[in-house]
């Protein structure tokens, strides 16, 4: 198991390595050493620009991923307990399942303004498909002993769903957790560079403008850094807490 922990970190500086010399080689602007990154990632820094875009975007993350996972949740529950429910609103999941996230930004955009409901909105919209489906799955998994084991000691509706519902649908909104931050962010970015004046993915479409190519992988790799610390700092934790008890149920097996 220790050795398992480093092993995440051979590729990366492996990835560096090779980024390093493949740039060396070829010598353009269009592919800049790991070095200059860097140093265009310190100067943003240090001119306040990156850290001013990269809070906008994350803010924008979070209140989308908060409604998303909220929504999404209540409608995954709702159609796994109700047949009639699923019947009537699976066609409509379907659809906006494979609705391309591009469509659904333009007309929001088309329809209600560039403004930052509209954005928020779209990103929304295009996660909530995804979150239900994957609750549903759960909300289906219920075991039915543990529902006749509520009605024997007369749980409430609060005790039913904090004490029976919440622990065996866990591990399916830690899935639909960890797949809704790596959707909801590269949605954001695509509204940001589409109809917003602030936010990484406004700065990206800048940088693009101009084929600097320094600035466009500066602001990739600090936003991708921001997230991947939410992965390693909360999301992993919470997975292995919530998987700890199979650990214990095999060791004692």
């Amino acid at each position: 198991m220790k050795g398992s922990r480093w092993a995440c970190w051979i590729a990366l500086p492996l990835v560096v390595a090779l980024w390093a010399v493949v740039a060396l080689i070829v010598s353009t602007p269009l592919l800049p050493s790991p070095a200059s990154v860097l140093q265009t990632f310190w100067l943003a820094t240090q001119s306040g620009e990156l850290p001013h875009h990269l809070l906008i975007t994350l803010r924008r993350v979070l209140i989308s991923f908060v409604l998303a996972m909220a929504l999404g949740a209540l409608l995954g529950v709702w159609m796994g307990r109700s047949r009639f429910a699923n019947a009537v609103l699976d066609p409509l999941l379907v659809l906006f399942l494979n609705l391309p996230a591009l469509v659904t930004i333009i007309l929001l955009y088309v329809w209600f303004g560039l403004v930052e409901a509209a954005a928020v909105l779209a990103v929304v919209i295009n996660k909530v498909p995804n979150v239900a489906v994957t609750v549903r799955e759960g909300a289906r998994s219920l075991d039915p002993k543990l529902e006749q084991m509520a009605q024997v000691y007369r749980f409430n509706r609060w005790q039913r769903v904090a004490n029976v519902w919440l622990p065996q649908l866990f591990p399916y909104l830690m899935a639909a957790t960890r797949g809704g931050l790596a959707l909801i962010w590269k949605i954001v970015l695509v509204v940001e560079l589409l109809g917003r004046s602030d936010g990484v993915g406004f700065q990206l479409h800048m940088a693009f403008q101009v084929f600097d190519v320094s600035s466009i992988l500066a602001y990739s790799l600090a936003f991708i850094a921001v997230v991947q610390l939410i992965e390693l700092v909360a999301l992993q934790p919470l997975e292995r807490r919530a998987s700890s008890w199979r650990e214990v149920g095999i060791a004692h097996a």
